[in-house]
């Protein structure tokens, strides 16, 4: 074969082979099912593939996480308070200050009262009385009427 009748003919094949390649056909991108469901009872069950992408240990981390955040946030936002309190010179700062001081004195206070009664002796076990004891009963009359009320007592 010739030079020229060589180029001729990888021209053709050229041209019949690329040039002219017949249209794709379309995919299927939805199926209908056209089978009628039954007129009572259950219907029958349908596979359905598992397409979770995110395993289960992941999804509880990313839970826990966020739980931890949201607790770790009220902590700065209290802390955030009690800083800013304490940076102003206001009542409130003073307050923030010598509240939890007023709190560990009445602490203090408290335990000590315990350890004083805790350690006071009684002297006497029993009363001894020498003379004859007498009742004094007192009747108590209230009178209220409008905006101004009167006790009298009166002894017997």
């Amino acid at each position: 074969m010739s030079d020229g009748e060589a180029a001729a003919e990888a021209e053709r094949i050229l041209r019949t082979e690329f040039h002219t390649q017949p249209q794709p056909t379309a995919a299927l991108t939805s199926f209908r099912d056209d089978t009628p469901l039954p007129a009572f009872g259950s219907t029958p069950p349908v596979l359905q593939p598992e397409t979770r992408i995110v395993p289960a240990w992941a999804a509880g981390t990313a839970v826990a996480s966020i739980g931890i955040g949201a607790g770790i946030t009220g902590v700065g936002c209290g802390a955030w308070l009690v800083l800013q309190g304490l940076a102003a010179a206001t009542l409130t700062s003073v307050l923030m200050v010598t509240l939890p001081i007023a709190a560990l004195a009445a602490l203090a206070t408290a335990i000590g009262s315990a350890v004083q009664h805790a350690r006071a002796t009684v002297t006497h076990t029993e009363n001894h009385y020498n003379a004859a004891v007498t009742q004094h009963v007192q009747h108590t009359e209230q009178t209220a009427t409008g905006f101004f009320g009167r006790v009298t007592h009166h002894p017997r």
